[in-house]
């Protein structure tokens, strides 16, 4: 058991990190402000402070300094936002163990502050327990750490590609859109490893100024050297600038050669790398963007992330797993939704993908009476629809949700109006590919079918 303070004027991710480090076997010194944070160190001289880059009264970076020259014994931790992350790293030269970014899963808080008493000499604490970690959590959910939600085709696919390549070395690239889970399948890379038990560190590349982005990643303490066996994940590493691309090509020359392939050294960085790009790597290649040699480097195992717009039978299953998170982070009963309510979000497209289909949700069951998810209660950019006319006289109008792709919308207009003309023309496809000006092949792509089949519509 250690003692430690930690210091946060939010009170409620104070609260939380003071359950989960209890709950760790730890004594703990919970402080609002600056001062009483300092007045906890002083009488109590722990052997590890948690502290916020912003608290009202002192300077974050100042009470480091002041660990670092009163109390050398004590490891500090800094919390920071993704918005001060180059002024984490300015904390870590001044002394600190390691920083932890805003929002941050429950797991690497445990792990961080293990960590950070191991190197001070002290024992960890005991694993976080069961019960604790599956509560809510104020800083990030995470779907259950790192849970993949799905039973489409697209997302087992992703299961079976990291069960096959979790436990080989190979760098792993991961495109998709924004909001599609990119971090999700990092994590889960790592958890389902030999790595697992190691640190899991994640660097968004396009926070930080290219000084600051340099140090933390090939200064000293680095976080490659920081994981130390675990997983380095890079997001968005398409914004890297230039210098750095280049810089990162020949760190990661320089760590295979003095690791090989299938031995190991003493004087080598031991780590994973998994990157993520919301832009295709392979077209930064193409316009220059991209270093052609790092892309081959990062990109030995390509792993796509369909948005959900085009795995909507995962939807409802997503739902359920996050009306289930949110009642176990208030502490409730989960909320029912309708199946109209359903309807509603499977037909919308979701341009912000998982995201915002969680913040949908969330929404939803603040408004929401009696516990119970209806129509009304969802976003109306969900809900609200715009009549078209269809080319079919008969039909009048039709109602599309707001949020349908064009494409989509006129791949909907084309088949209706190639099933009128072919009524026109009873039944024949040869007529009705003349009249229509494309020929039969097209005609029987549009329509989904084989150009083998004979039979007519």
């Amino acid at each position: 058991m250690a003692k430690l303070v930690i210091i946060d004027d939010e009170a409620a991710i104070l609260e939380l990190m003071t359950k989960l480090c209890k709950a760790a076997g730890h004594q703990v010194f919970g402080c609002t402000t600056g001062l009483d944070g300092i007045a906890a160190i002083r009488a109590n001289q722990p052997e590890l402070v948690i502290v916020d880059l912003r608290i009202g009264d002192v300077n974050g970076l100042d009470l480091v300094s002041m660990c670092r020259d009163q109390f050398p014994n004590t490891a500090v931790i800094m919390v920071t936002g993704h918005g001060s992350v180059e002024t984490a790293v300015e904390a870590m030269r001044l002394g600190a163990f390691d920083y932890l970014t805003k929002p941050f899963d429950l797991g690497d808080l445990i792990k961080t502050v293990n960590q950070a008493l191991q190197r001070n000499g002290q024992a960890p604490g005991t694993p976080m327990p069961s019960s604790v970690a599956s509560s809510g959590n104020v800083l990030r959910h995470v779907s259950s750490s790192s849970k993949l939600i799905g039973h489409s085709e697209a997302i087992q696919r992703i299961f079976d590609i990291v069960r096959r390549v979790a436990n080989n070395d190979s760098p792993v690239l991961l495109e998709g859109e924004f909001g599609t889970g990119k971090h999700m399948v990092a994590r889960v890379l790592h958890e389902a490893s030999r790595r697992g038990k190691a640190p899991y560190k994640e660097l968004q590349c396009a926070a930080m100024p290219e000084d600051a982005l340099e140090t933390e990643l090939f200064g000293p303490n680095s976080i490659f050297q920081r994981v130390a066996g675990g997983t380095v994940h890079l997001a968005e590493v398409n914004q890297l600038p230039a210098r750095i691309q280049a810089q990162l090509n020949s760190f990661i020359d320089d760590t295979q050669s003095r690791k090989g392939w299938s031995g190991s050294s003493s004087s080598a960085i031991d780590y994973r790398l998994v990157v993520s790009s919301t832009a295709s790597l392979d077209e930064a290649v193409k316009s220059g963007k991209f270093r052609e040699d790092l892309y081959y480097k990062l990109s030995v195992v390509p792993l796509k992330i369909p948005p959900l717009r085009e795995r909507r039978e995962d939807i409802k299953p997503l739902v359920e797993h996050i009306l289930k998170d949110l009642a176990e982070r208030t502490e409730t009963r989960p909320k029912t939704i309708e199946s109209n309510a359903i309807d509603f979000l499977e037909k919308y497209n979701w341009p912000g993908n998982v995201s915002e289909l969680r913040n949908a949700i969330e929404r939803a069951c603040a408004f929401a009476e009696n516990d119970r998810v209806k129509p009304a209660d969802l976003p109306a950019k969900v809900t609200q629809q715009i009549e078209v006319p269809t080319p079919s006289a008969s039909e009048g109008m039709t109602k599309l949700p707001i949020g349908t792709k064009l494409d989509d919308f006129i791949k909907a207009q084309e088949r209706v109006f190639i099933q009128e003309t072919l009524k026109y023309n009873n039944g024949s496809r040869e007529k009705t590919a003349s009249m229509l000006g494309v020929s039969i092949a097209t005609l029987y792509r549009k329509m989904g079918l084989n150009v083998e089949r004979k039979t007519t519509m």
